[in-house]
């Protein structure tokens, strides 16, 4: 039922776009692409520094870019920076086997390969929200040598128990190593997530649309928010199962015990700069998910921001990507870490 449940929901974004929601991200260009990936360039600035965003895979990728009065690829890039993104690519019928190896490592390497090519050689900073976080913070891990710096916006990276309820309930709601190599329909992450926190993906959007009503500018971008959840994404079932498995159940990462194609990783290998943004409203990655791995990292060039949330933003876990007030107070914090941190200039670029 959830293949049929997936087309219902983009049936009902299609409803929504034909009455002036549909998505209208900014101009780009494909740089190059592959059997799970591919990589987005998008116009803007020849020069200045790089910055390579690692969207979620469970949602298209469009939520950095909901509105033009809410996106972080258009702030980035009013601020002079060359921007780049990683979308996944939806698995055909037998594209199940793909797991962290090839998402944590293998394309975002070759991702970043091609970033650095087109740039001359230039260490992109490498920026991540959720799921998308974690990835990135994975790479940089196996690569420190290749980041200027890591960004992660609502990134859960420690998964022990008593974290957060929705941690704990998904552990005990989800079955137990799900048959690998098959696709997993998008609507059942969704119901997953909405059972092992309903608060969270249910109440919380029906409270924060009623708090929309009387503006008209967050009822745009809740209603925007609710058209970008109706586009469910079809995962592998390999990567369900090691998300699911290695991180929500064993804490690999966190507890220095990931290992992606053979080697070994966990924070004591980020190396560089970090800047991590938490909401301590967001169930997802709490803060509480967050500070012990930073606690870890082998060098005291880290920042941890707060972010107290708002209204309009649907899920509070979205809050830092599509609030007014994140826009207002938190990216202009994040843009000024990033110029603190500029490649210094008697480094070798990569091309030398």
């Amino acid at each position: 039922m959830f293949p049929l449940t997936d087309a219902l929901r983009q049936a009902q974004g299609q409803v929504l776009d034909s009455i002036g929601f549909a998505p209208h991200e900014c101009s780009y260009r494909i740089l190059a692409s592959n059997r799970h990936w591919r990589l987005r360039a998008y116009d803007g600035p020849d020069t200045g520094s790089c910055l390579v965003i690692v969207s979620a895979p469970i949602k298209k990728p469009y939520i950095w870019d909901l509105a033009p009065s809410v996106s972080a690829i258009r702030y980035c890039l009013r601020h002079d920076m060359r921007v780049f993104l990683v979308e996944w690519i939806p698995p055909g019928p037998t594209g199940g086997d793909a797991g962290l190896d090839e998402y944590a490592d293998q394309a975002l390497s070759e991702a970043m390969a091609c970033v650095a090519e087109h740039a001359d050689g230039a260490k992109p900073f490498l920026m991540g929200h959720s799921l998308g976080g974690t990835f990135a913070a994975i790479f940089a891990a196996l690569a420190p040598d290749r980041i200027q710096g890591l960004v992660l916006l609502g990134a859960p990276l420690s998964f022990h128990e008593g974290v957060s309820r929705f941690r704990d309930s998904l552990v005990a709601l989800a079955p137990y190593s799900p048959v690998q190599a098959e696709v997993m329909p998008g609507s059942f992450l969704s119901t997953l997530s909405a059972m092992a926190s309903p608060d969270t993906f249910v109440w919380s959007r029906l409270i924060d649309a009623t708090l929309s009503m009387g503006d008209w500018q967050a009822s745009d971008i809740h209603a925007r928010i609710e058209r970008w959840a109706l586009d469910e994404v079809p995962l592998s079932g390999t990567l369900v199962t090691q998300v699911l498995d290695w991180f929500y159940r064993e804490n690999r990462f966190c507890r220095e015990a990931l290992s992606i194609r053979g080697r070994t990783v966990g924070p004591s290998d980020l190396g560089m700069p970090v800047l991590a943004v938490v909401n301590p409203a967001d169930e997802v990655a709490p803060k509480e998910s967050v500070a012990p791995f930073l606690d870890a990292l082998p060098h005291r060039d880290v920042r941890l921001i707060i972010y107290p949330g708002e209204f309009g933003v649907g899920f509070q876990h979205l809050g830092i990507l599509v609030g007014r007030k994140a826009y207002a107070e938190v990216w202009p914090q994040i843009i000024s870490w990033l110029e603190d941190h500029p490649q210094p200039k008697d480094v070798a670029t990569l091309s030398e």
